[in-house]
């Protein structure tokens, strides 16, 4: 495997089952909603075919994670391997004490969602097992992560990364605590609002204009503060910029944030090598970069599901051009 057009996805699978209703329930509130369904998703698995549609075959995908040898285990992969992810470092664990993620999720009218996650599974991944695919992480131009397996496998990851120089992505999400000298090793670190106020310590009625100033205050050279219709705010080495949305019409927002996710470290390969030799080229990259994400991440709030929303590049090259 070589070649910068590659991702290296270290992070869950989760199987969605997925009810929608006419709005989020208020606290100790029981609605009736609609037929449920279930997707194959988990925030990995998401960005892992995001990645893998917008290269479109001109790169590859490998994934590091862990599922229950059960069903859902099994659907999973089933739903992956179509999409040509490398599934060969996706361990299988004892259903009983480590049954495969899931996902409840309640989409409100007009998208707006709710998500409640069971790790399952994925709290199983240990830094042994992302250290087993250390050949793996180090081939890929690009390592993606996000915050629903342990914090010591993200870390085993982007220890390898970073000893061998490639860029690392880190999506925190769902939002907790990192360790400061973890976050110091990320090139780009993308958050919502929500997630930066508390990986800030802030309270999240701030404005997010305020929340983005204070992000690279972390320690990432690049970070973004993803704010759904509104588009994103971007900073790269401390230059702040507001990357505006491609209006659609959202009916699920489910997955948008790896949509986005995923586009970006398709297209981060060729920016990490601006940077890595200084090109002049280096900021109009990254804000590309980051435009592509957005459309991407609008896009997949067209469709129902997480996994089956993820965009394909000739999709979002399509809109690009009306934007």
């Amino acid at each position: 495997m070589k070649g910068q057009a590659s991702v290296c996805v270290v992070g869950s699978l989760n199987m969605d089952l997925v009810v929608r209703a006419p709005r989020i329930p208020h606290p100790g509130e029981t609605l009736l909603g609609n037929t449920y369904r279930t997707f194959a998703g988990g925030k990995g698995a998401n960005q892992a075919v995001a990645a893998a549609r917008m290269l479109g075959g001109q790169g590859w995908v490998a994934l590091v994670g862990c599922v229950g040898d059960d069903p859902h285990g099994a659907k999973l992969k089933a739903a992956l391997e179509p999409e040509g992810v490398d599934l060969s470092r996706v361990l299988t664990r004892d259903p009983e004490m480590h049954p495969t993620g899931l996902a409840l999720i309640t989409v409100a009218e007009g998208g707006e969602n709710t998500i409640v996650v069971s790790p399952g599974a994925n709290a199983s991944l240990t830094a042994g097992d992302v250290e087993a695919a250390k050949d793996t992480i180090a081939a890929a131009g690009v390592l993606l992560c996000q915050l629903e397996v342990p914090t010591t496998a993200i870390a085993a990851g982007v220890k390898i990364a970073k000893e061998a120089g490639r860029a690392v992505i880190l999506n925190a999400a769902p939002a907790r605590p990192l360790p400061p000298e973890l976050i110091k090793q990320v090139d780009v670190l993308v958050v919502n609002k929500s997630e930066a106020a508390v990986m800030l310590a802030m309270d999240p009625s701030v404005d997010a204009a305020r929340l983005a100033l204070r992000l690279p205050d972390l320690g990432a050279p690049t970070v973004i503060l993803t704010q759904g219709a509104h588009g994103a705010i971007l900073a790269h080495k401390g230059r702040p910029r507001r990357m505006a949305a491609v209006p659609v019409h959202a009916v699920d927002s489910v997955g948008a944030g790896d949509a986005f996710c995923g586009a970006l470290a398709a297209g981060w390969g060729e920016v990490h090598a601006a940077i890595k030799s200084k090109s002049h080229d280096e900021y109009r990259l990254v804000e590309e970069a980051v435009r592509i994400a957005t459309i991407a991440g609008g896009l997949a709030t067209t469709k129902a599901g997480a996994l089956p929303s993820m965009p394909r590049r000739a999709e979002v090259d399509e809109l690009a051009k009306k934007g």
